[in-house]
């Protein structure tokens, strides 16, 4: 008899970055999928997909994040997925791949001190609990949080993104210096480095309490140098101001400051606007308001990675090519 299932694709977009994912969908040449979300009254979550999805290999997008345009906290965001994921579960999907844009509670992978949890192992189980086939994101904050899964992880990164921007600004290569925040960041800022023939930089920075940082050593010469600073997040900025003052502060030319996630919370919009940078480069992983993206901050669109990744992982294909530059 022949097999009258027909293999399709439905992307559906979480309540917390649409913007990204309607960006993603375009790239992929398809409508987004219709999902209905709501809130009770008590602040609990509703999903319902208004359409079918038996047989689909479904594509969530969502950022674990806050947002504050729909009245959504990092906590909120993560719940709405796996709700969303339980209803795609039990609507006889498949496949159901999470499009995790930015991956919260990444920060506590380990035990850096006793009786604290490892939350990032712990949004692993549920995800995984919850039905999950297979996890997509974006430069999580360390790499062994792959581990932390039984199941397929793309772990794709927006370093070639951020390396055309920076290539398309033609700045002096020989003045050129690719400073990593922490040695934590070193490997990452290497093959930053690499890929725009510049020289390298190393700090090393300290946490003498919860969300304060500062510089206690600079490995490498910076005088005169056109500095980009990049990370994986910038959060509440505090990092980036040390790590912006210590470079003016030994000589740096110019600092540009680069990241892949723009949590920005607190007091971070305002510390970037005092402190002595160029230019904020960020991505759309996380929804930044339109009145921010103005002055210092740049945000430029990882859906192109992110639809790529989507139409290989369909199509069986492997995703190691997303890693070159000139996507």
């Amino acid at each position: 008899m022949p097999d009258t299932q027909q293999r399709r694709m439905a992307v559906f977009s979480g309540s917390v970055n649409p913007v990204l994912a309607q960006r993603v969908s375009k790239e992929l040449g398809i409508e987004l999928g219709n999902v209905r979300l709501e809130k009770f009254s008590n602040g609990e979550i509703y999903a319902r997909y208004l359409e079918s999805i038996r047989g689909a290999d479904v594509f969530l997008i969502q950022s674990v994040c806050d947002s504050a345009s729909h009245d959504f906290d990092v906590n909120d965001a993560l719940m709405e997925l796996l709700i969303m994921v339980d209803a795609a579960k039990r609507a006889s999907a498949r496949s159901i791949t999470a499009v995790i844009a930015h991956y919260g509670y990444a920060r506590q992978d380990r035990k850096a001190a006793s009786r604290e949890p490892i939350t990032a192992k712990l949004v692993a189980d549920l995800l995984q609990v919850a039905g999950v086939n297979r996890v997509m994101s974006i430069d999580l904050h360390v790499g062994q949080i792959q581990g932390y899964f039984d199941i397929p992880v793309d772990h794709l990164t927006a370093l070639p993104i951020l390396v055309d921007y920076f290539k398309s600004k033609d700045l002096p290569v020989e003045k050129l210096c690719i400073v990593s925040p922490d040695v934590g960041r070193a490997k990452a800022a290497k093959k930053f480095s690499d890929m725009m023939e510049a020289d390298l930089a190393i700090m090393h920075k300290g946490r003498p309490g919860h969300n304060k940082a500062e510089i206690t050593a600079l490995i490498g010469d910076v005088a005169g140098k056109i500095c980009i600073l990049n990370d994986d997040m910038i959060d509440t900025a505090g990092s980036v101001v040390a790590a912006v003052n210590t470079l003016k502060n030994k000589g740096a030319e110019d600092v540009y400051v680069c990241a892949t996630h723009p949590v920005f919370s607190g007091p971070a919009y305002e510390r970037l606007e005092n402190a002595d940078i160029k230019e904020v480069v960020v991505c759309d992983t996380i929804p930044v308001p339109e009145e921010r993206q103005t002055g210092k901050i740049k945000v430029v669109s990882v859906a192109p990675l992110i639809a790529k990744g989507i139409r290989r992982t369909y199509d069986g294909k492997s995703i190691s090519g997303l890693f070159e530059i000139g996507l």
